[in-house]
């Protein structure tokens, strides 16, 4: 048995970024991962196989220069899986390798194997052929998730799947039912659709992801629509029958059936807990798995942590590697100070949307005078240079102190271009920036400008003063 100052259960972008921040002070720090590839659900089945597939779709089928060369235009004719398999394979071995050289680099041990609690400072590590108990005086649990499997549900894995079996999938399906409006299912919705699979979406609420902008959704639903996805709105599934003839049909509360030859059932995300045995150690999670932390990531035993998608909300890689950092500084007595007011979002659907700050039924719930100020990518040359016509940047500013209160974008590049907001917000940051800076020629970033000076007229006309 070995003792090290932090063991780390998981090694996506939580559990690494605790490790190496550990690590990086001296400590003795172990990952324990029962996987053999480092990376967790991120690298390996989640954030980066599903953005390399998208990045495969936009370009072999041509999607990004259709509106310069017309909608036949394809890069490939016929777009095989392998084809996007390809590039997947290449990204996520590469960043396997780039988390391994980390790891390697500041001497963090990784450990191969299932863990669970036997005692608050002790592990239980189960291997292939053997079981190895290690002890630590600080534990971060971070298991992140896996998908919701709701009873009644018949998972085959090859008809019916769930959000992580997209990418396990021989070939590419003829046609493609989603349950589920969420990030994932808009995701997978749009990206399948650029390729000309018909696809069905499904969700129970009157519009998808309800947390973003109505703008931007509505300039999605539009999009959406446009590349072949039907939009069943206020739909509840009651029941999901396989056919002997291979098709499976799915049953609606209002009384439709929906044949579709692939189901991909997408309900959400619990934590990955049940193996670890809280329970014998006086940890308690909750009906999904996640666990309860407070500011500092402890959870109810005060040296144990717990960081990443485990937690819950918002479940996003970039806070993830973030909480990872900030509870081994808290475990280990060093200085952390951590901006989390400020979280930007990104969304890869087909278009991208990405934002940060507050939204306007935010705004207005709270009673906040705001104005707005929009930019729409056709009337930026870069938009027209690359081709995306229909994006837009909208900049909210408070109506009595100018102040940046929120970004919102839809369309090329907007979860790169949200963290010139980010920046501004983050600083104070006021209309009068946007007015006064200078933007590079012809890039996206001059939404910005023409954002905030159709933000400017409507805000009262300011003389100004007399040169001194």
């Amino acid at each position: 048995m070995a003792h090290y100052d932090m063991l780390v259960i998981g090694s996506g972008p939580a559990g690494q970024k605790a490790a190496i921040q550990g690590a990086k002070v001296g400590k003795k720090v172990g990952i324990v991962e029962r996987k053999k590839f480092v990376g967790g659900l991120c690298i390996n089945s989640g954030t980066i196989p599903s953005k390399s597939l998208r990045e495969a779709v936009l370009f072999l089928s041509g999607f990004r220069q259709r509106n310069l060369y017309g909608a036949s235009y394809r890069v490939k004719k016929d777009i095989t899986f392998e084809d996007l398999l390809f590039k997947c394979d290449h990204v996520v071995k590469a960043e396997q390798e780039v988390v391994q050289n980390q790891l390697i680099r500041n001497h963090v041990d990784y450990i191969v194997g299932s863990a669970s609690f036997i005692e608050p400072h002790r592990l239980s590590i189960k291997q292939d052929l053997e079981t190895n108990e290690h002890s630590a005086d600080y534990i971060m649990i971070a298991v992140g998730t896996e998908p919701s499997r709701p009873a009644g549900i018949p998972f085959d894995d090859t008809t019916i799947i769930d959000s992580d079996g997209l990418l396990a999938l021989k070939q590419l399906p003829k046609s493609l039912t989603i349950v589920g409006g969420g990030v994932i299912g808009c995701e997978y919705a749009s990206i399948l659709a650029t390729l000309g699979i018909p696809v069905v979406l499904i969700e129970r609420r009157p519009r998808l992801l309800e947390f973003v902008d109505s703008e931007l959704i509505e300039a999605l639903q539009y999009q959406m629509r446009s590349i072949g996805v039907t939009l069943r709105f206020n739909e509840e599934v009651t029941a999901v029958e396989k056919h002997p003839d291979g098709a499976v049909v799915i049953q609606l509360k209002s009384g439709k059936q929906i044949r579709a030859a692939l189901l991909m059932y997408s309900s959400g995300r619990v934590g990955a807990t049940k193996g670890l045995n809280l329970e014998s150690i006086g940890i308690q999670a909750d009906e999904r798995g996640r666990l309860r932390v407070n500011e500092n990531f402890q959870t109810a035993i005060p040296h144990i942590y717990a960081v990443g998608d485990v937690i819950g909300f918002p479940a996003l890689a970039s806070t993830s590697m973030q909480q990872g950092r900030h509870a081994a500084c808290h475990a280990l007595g060093l200085a952390c100070d951590a901006s989390t007011h400020l979280l930007p979002y990104g969304i890869y659907t087909i278009p991208e949307i990405s934002m940060v700050g507050r939204n306007e039924d935010e705004l207005t719930r709270d009673g906040v005078p705001y104005e707005i100020g929009v930019a729409r990518y056709h009337e930026i040359a870069r938009g027209q240079l690359i081709g995306d016509t229909v994006g837009m940047l909208k900049l909210l500013f408070h109506s009595d102190t100018r102040e940046l209160l929120g970004v919102h974008i839809i369309g090329e590049g907007a979860t790169e271009l949200v963290h010139i907001g980010q920046a501004v917000m983050a600083l104070g940051g006021k209309l009068d920036y946007f007015i006064d800076a200078v933007f590079n020629y012809p890039t996206l970033a001059e939404c910005y400008k023409v954002a905030a000076l159709a933000a400017l007229n409507r805000f009262p006309a300011i003389a100004c003063a007399p040169a001194v």
